[in-house]
């Protein structure tokens, strides 16, 4: 009798998260479709140990979550999604977590290019933007063969920022436009916000302009991920994803 109770109230709630899905989607599409979506994937942690299961399966279960919500942002239209995967400062962590992120990950990409049909329905092109290569090497190559996979596809851009921080991003930047002046391309006085806007990491695939930026825990900071994308007229929204849409 319990078995069919639990049975039936997990269909239910298959039931409902399709059907609010689809009043979202039509929700969104009575107004302007923001051209930049942001995610910064967060409360993993924190939700498996309410329920006292291992933080791994807390990370896999806000993965899934991640993948509902990208396609319901496929659905309406949104040309570019940027998920904040992975922080450098995330390797201060135990290195069982490390490890465990690393392959969740992997396995995540391995699922993108041995199941690439959400990708090709709705022609996204992945991008890997950060310190890739501080990634083990297996996650790396797993990585530039989804990247090579969807080089092609032209309607919408999913860039995976890991292992990301905004200030190295900043900073690199900066670095890279000093070097335009040490090589004689521009003058230090001629040096514009433009400059460093467009030697950011997510200038490189062609991402647009941030429009909104949502963490998944209902907490509102940035942890260092898009400080220089983000300004007055970009949202921010804060809320639970775990229980996925």
């Amino acid at each position: 009798m319990a078995l069919g109770i639990r049975r039936f109230l997990a269909l239910l709630q298959i039931w409902f998260h399709a059907l609010m899905q689809r009043i979202i989607v039509f929700a969104l599409l009575a107004g302007p479709i923001p051209n930049h979506v942001a995610f910064i994937m967060d409360g993993n942690r924190r939700f498996a140990r309410r329920k006292n299961e291992p933080v791994a399966k807390g990370h896999d279960q806000g993965s899934q979550a991640l993948r509902n919500v990208l396609e319901l942002c496929m659905r309406l239209g949104i040309p570019c999604v940027s998920v904040y995967a992975f922080s450098i400062e995330n390797f201060k962590r135990p290195k069982s977590e490390v490890d465990a992120l690393m392959e969740l990950i992997k396995r995540s990409l391995l699922e993108i290019s041995q199941h690439g049909d959400l990708l090709e329905k709705y022609s996204v092109r992945v991008a890997g933007i950060g310190r890739t290569e501080m990634m083990p090497p297996d996650v790396q190559e797993v990585l530039r063969g989804v990247e090579e996979m969807t080089k092609r596809n032209k309607k919408a851009l999913l860039n995976i920022c890991m292992p990301y921080t905004s200030q190295d991003e900043i900073a690199g930047a900066i670095e890279a436009t000093i070097q335009r002046c040490v090589d004689g391309e521009i003058l230090p006085e001629q040096i514009t916000e433009d400059d460093i806007d467009g030697a950011m990491m997510t200038a490189i695939p062609g991402s647009p302009p941030l429009d909104i930026l949502v963490r998944t825990s209902g907490v509102r900071r940035l942890s260092n991920y898009f400080l220089w994308q983000v300004n007055i007229e970009t949202g921010s929204v804060g809320y639970h994803m775990l229980i996925s849409l």
